[in-house]
């Protein structure tokens, strides 16, 4: 399947959330090239951002479980390269 390079922002709204955030991230690892999170506490809000080079189908998979999380907001960029 073609691979390609996405970035997914998440936003986490319910400190509760952080855990299974990490899990998801954790499970889908071996896709990931980098991430960089902010706590932003002035907000209550914490913003990952997650780089991954991966099949099309694993970027929804993963943007799609995240965004089901209560408090979390997830949107997808996608580049073909």
């Amino acid at each position: 399947m073609d691979s390609r390079v996405s970035v997914i922002s998440i936003i986490i709204k319910e400190e509760e959330a952080a855990g299974p955030v990490n899990e998801l991230l954790h499970e889908y690892r071996q896709y990931i090239v980098g991430r960089m999170g902010i706590p932003y506490r002035d907000r209550g809000v914490s913003i990952i951002s997650v780089v991954l080079d991966a099949p099309g189908d694993v970027t929804s998979s993963l943007s799609g479980k995240l965004g089901m999380l209560y408090g979390v907001s997830a949107k997808t960029l996608t580049a073909r390269l």
